[in-house]
């Protein structure tokens, strides 16, 4: 019963800092809005300029820093869980870079649509996730010797992508800023396919929290329930790489969400896969908004990628994760 009230708090306290940022974020920028000015904007009132700003600029970058928040953080919870292997993460075994070569193909082939582009992040994404659940299934290794492979993976990836950059100066020039990682240039079209990839990826995972829990704690416990091992696990890993294809394919290359928030989220509430995934949902969109507000503002009137102050912090993160969490060993 307690751990039913804590979670019930830190939901509500969730979503009321998610109103709160989300806010800020449609009010403050090189052209502030008043709340009474803001309201007004939302409900039809107030000049053109306002308006499309509030729109065409503000709208769609706050929606897209809260679902690729979300996207981001739920992906590293499950993968996480499936991969028994707390240092996983989608930007850091390589499903983000993943995603990433697969919008720069998608780019190099001349395929810019909005859904194209989220297909080829997501099966990017796919392939990349479903190499490592191999890899980490058929050798029994450490866990940081499973991430250090996601790692090297990682690299690859991403090679793979600047080298397709360097020799086509188009696809340089359209992929600058995913690269590097932010919302600047968000635009529905994009973001509208993505977005509903996100929200049915979640509702889906909403529903399979049980199922989830029993994945993690191994094959033999699950297989002495009944639990299809097999057909579940690769159902998470494909609905983590949808996720985390989704969110890259609008957001750009962003690092170390799904390690910064499952960790704070399991700190808070443990690992109970019903209150983990709904509460890194909700924190992950106001640490990726609240990230994005800051880089806004922070160098004003100058913009910093919001990719470039996600990885400043994520990375003493991961170096700790990793010496506190060393030589441990993969479940079976």
């Amino acid at each position: 019963m307690a751990s039913r009230k804590k979670f019930v708090c830190l939901l509500t306290g969730g979503i009321l800092a998610l109103a709160a940022v989300a806010f800020l974020s449609l009010s403050l920028g090189s052209v502030r809005f008043s709340p009474g000015e803001l309201f007004r904007l939302l409900g039809g009132n107030g000049s053109r300029i306002s308006t499309n700003i509030l729109l065409y600029s503000r709208l769609p970058r706050t929606a897209a820093c809260l679902l690729a928040g979300a996207a981001l953080a739920v992906a590293g919870a499950v993968l996480q869980n499936v991969l028994a292997n707390q240092l996983a993460s989608p930007s850091i075994i390589g499903v983000n870079a993943g995603a990433g070569l697969g919008v720069t193909v998608a780019c190099a082939l001349g395929a810019l649509s909005g859904f194209a582009v989220s297909a080829a992040a997501f099966l990017g994404s796919l392939i990349t996730v479903l190499l490592i659940a191999l890899f980490a299934r058929s050798t029994a290794v450490s866990k940081t010797t499973v991430i250090l492979s996601g790692v090297a993976l990682n690299s690859m990836l991403n090679a793979a992508s600047e080298s397709i950059a360097v020799l086509d100066p188009d696809v340089a020039m359209l992929t600058t800023e995913f690269r590097v990682g932010g919302f600047s240039s968000v635009s529905y079209p994009r973001l509208i396919p993505a977005g509903i990839m996100i929200l049915l990826a979640l509702a889906v995972l909403f529903t399979l929290c049980n199922e989830l829990d029993v994945v993690s704690l191994g094959d033999e416990t699950a297989q002495s329930v009944g639990l299809r091992v097999g057909k579940y696990r690769i159902l998470f890993l494909t609905l983590s790489a949808l996720l985390a294809g989704a969110a890259v394919s609008f957001a750009g290359l962003l690092g170390f969400i799904g390690l910064i928030v499952p960790h704070f989220v399991r700190r808070l509430i443990g690992n109970e896969s019903r209150r983990l995934l709904p509460l890194c949902a909700v924190f992950g969109g106001v640490f990726v908004c609240l990230c994005d507000l800051i880089s806004r503002l922070a160098f004003a009137p100058y913009e910093l990628p919001v990719g470039i102050l996600m990885a400043v912090m994520g990375c003493p993160v991961f170096v700790l994760l990793l010496l506190r969490l060393k030589g441990g060993h993969r479940h079976a």
